[in-house]
C-alpha cells in the first residue's frame, strides 16, 4: 500500500536521505522505520502560478503511483521536488527518469548535496552602519 505523506516534518526529514536530481525534479529518499512506501510532492511558488503548479503535483502524483507500485523501495518515504524545466518535459521522459532515479536510489547511491546558495538583495552587515 503507499501512503501520501501530508506532514512537514516527514518532507523535512526526507531531505535527509538519498538525493537523485533530474532535469525536471529531485527525488529524495529516506527509511521510514517501517512505516510503509510513502511518498510527498512538492512544488515550490519560484516555479509558476497556481495553474502551473498544480498541473505539476498531479503529474509527479501519477508517476510516482505508477512507479512505486513496482520499483519503489520499502519502508522509505519517496518525495519529489519539481523544477523549473518539469512542466514543459515529455510525461515519458519523465518516467523514464524516475526509474534511473529509483534504481539508484536502490543502490544507495545519491547526489552530492548542493550547499544553500545565498538569498537575493542581501545587503552586507557593513554597508549603512554608521
Amino acid at each position: 500500500m503507499i501512503i501520501t505523506l501530508t506532514k512537514r516534518a516527514d518532507f523535512v526529514a526526507a531531505n535527509n536521505g538519498l538525493r537523485n536530481a533530474k532535469p525536471g525534479f529531485v527525488l529524495l529518499t529516506r527509511p521510514n522505520d517501517g512505516q510503509g512506501t510513502r511518498f510527498g510532492v512538492t512544488v515550490t511558488k519560484k516555479i509558476g502560478n497556481a495553474v502551473v503548479r498544480n498541473r505539476m503535483k498531479r503529474r509527479f502524483r501519477e508517476l510516482l503511483r505508477t512507479a512505486l507500485a513496482n520499483q519503489g523501495l520499502t519502508h522509505h518515504d519517496h518525495v519529489l521536488i519539481g523544477r523549473a524545466g518539469g512542466v514543459e518535459r515529455d510525461f515519458h521522459t519523465m518516467a523514464d527518469e524516475l526509474e534511473q532515479a529509483l534504481a539508484r536510489a536502490r543502490q544507495g547511491v545519491g547526489d552530492p548535496a548542493r550547499g544553500r546558495r545565498p538569498r537575493r538583495g542581501r545587503r552586507s552587515p557593513t554597508k549603512g552602519a554608521s
